[in-house]
């Protein structure tokens, strides 16, 4: 086996995943105008999408513990491929919603996947591993809104989403040509200990922090092409291009972790996004000028960027003899919130309009930054439950 062919085609298997996440916020205007949608019912479409992330998650830990990564990451990018032509071809808003759980459904299994997959072989540095993993995560989040609102002016959004399924199939064929590690536990699975580690209030603790990242990630990138629109005035084509900024600023804030994680601890670093994402949502809620609403949207990118890498560091540390299980339990808790906050940011945004809603983002913040420091404190004080 060779770690960097592994790591390479975990890198390109999370790149999809960016894709996944991106891919349904930035052709929201174009849902909303074809199907005639409003807000609420435009905001039901994301937990159809976290749904079937969510079902990846579940089952993606137990699977790869006992029988490895290579086939199951191969197929979920496969399964995406699929989805992202139903998508685009969809005859009605039935068939975007099928698409839609397809596409969740191979992202989950890919997310967690790929990041317990370098956790594992990133053993000196997981970490910074799964920072680089993220950076490709930011690849393909910034890839689909930048390419639809670049190539919109030539080509029909159908047309688009339909090449980027075709190369999402590249992925799959890589995993599939690569040796893989070993699965744990290939003689049998132990399902006494799993029981005891997602009971673990360190662990799940963990996952409520990720609940919290997971949820205002999605709201974010799922509502700012809106917000631009609705609030700022900008056409469609123009809003999808501000989005791709957010993305941008959270690739390159995890291109950075790594050397500054050198320099400092990683409650450190985590604490310091907080900061800096408090101020972005504070431009963004506050400004009515379309220049200050970017410089907010890139820098909530850059402050979200450590959350995901630092948090599956500490679960990686702290659960190695079972990384897949438990990245299930934190990464399952996560997308309730990825779920609920979407969701939520459209009723409200319904009713009081989306600047309105986005004072969700500023308030979790307060809320992540109080738990990390619970966090802390108990990873030193509080021996592992597996």
């Amino acid at each position: 086996m060779s770690r960097r062919l592994v790591f390479a085609a975990a890198c390109l298997s999370m790149l999809t995943f960016g894709v996944v996440l991106t891919v349904l916020g930035a052709l929201l205007p174009s849902l909303i105008a074809r199907f005639g949608l409003d807000k609420a019912s435009a905001g039901a479409l994301f937990p159809l999408l976290t749904l079937g992330v969510l079902g990846g998650a579940l089952v993606f830990g137990p699977v790869v513990d006992r029988y490895g990564f290579k086939w199951m990451l191969a197929a979920a990018t496969a399964v995406i491929a699929i989805g992202l032509e139903a998508l685009a071809f969809a005859p009605s808003l039935a068939a975007v919603r099928v698409a839609i759980v397809l596409i969740g459904l191979g992202g989950g299994v890919v997310n967690g996947g790929t990041n317990a997959l370098v956790a594992d072989i990133s053993a000196d540095g997981r970490t910074a591993g799964i920072s680089i993993l993220g950076v490709f995560f930011g690849v393909g989040a910034v890839g689909v809104p930048f390419a639809l609102g670049t190539l919109l002016r030539v080509f029909d959004y159908q047309s688009i989403i339909a090449g980027v399924g075709v190369l999402v199939l590249c992925p799959a064929l890589f995993a599939a040509a690569t040796r893989f590690p070993d699965p744990k536990h290939a003689q049998a699975f132990p399902i006494a200990e799993a029981a005891r580690l997602v009971r673990d209030p360190v662990l799940l603790l963990m996952g409520l922090m990720l609940f919290l990242e997971s949820g205002m990630e999605i709201t974010v990138g799922g509502w700012t092409a809106t917000f631009f629109q609705e609030e700022l005035g900008l056409a469609a084509d123009d809003a999808i291009v501000y989005l791709s900024l957010y993305w941008l600023g959270m690739m390159l804030a995890r291109l950075a972790l790594g050397s500054i994680l050198r320099r400092i601890m990683s409650a450190q670093a985590l604490m310091g996004g907080i900061v800096i994402a408090v101020l972005g949502s504070a431009l963004l809620i506050a400004t009515h000028t379309v220049m200050l609403a970017a410089a907010g949207v890139f820098l909530l990118g850059v402050g979200f960027a450590a959350t995901y890498p630092i948090i599956l560091g500490y679960v990686a540390d702290r659960y190695a003899h079972l990384s897949g299980t438990a990245f299930s339990v934190v990464i399952v808790i996560a997308l309730l919130g990825g779920t609920a906050m979407p969701y939520l940011s459209g009723v409200l945004g319904s009713l009081e309009g989306l600047r309105t809603s986005f004072l969700i983002v500023p308030t979790s913040l307060v809320m992540l930054g109080s738990l990390l420091g619970v966090v802390t404190r108990r990873l030193r004080t509080a021996p592992a439950a597996a």
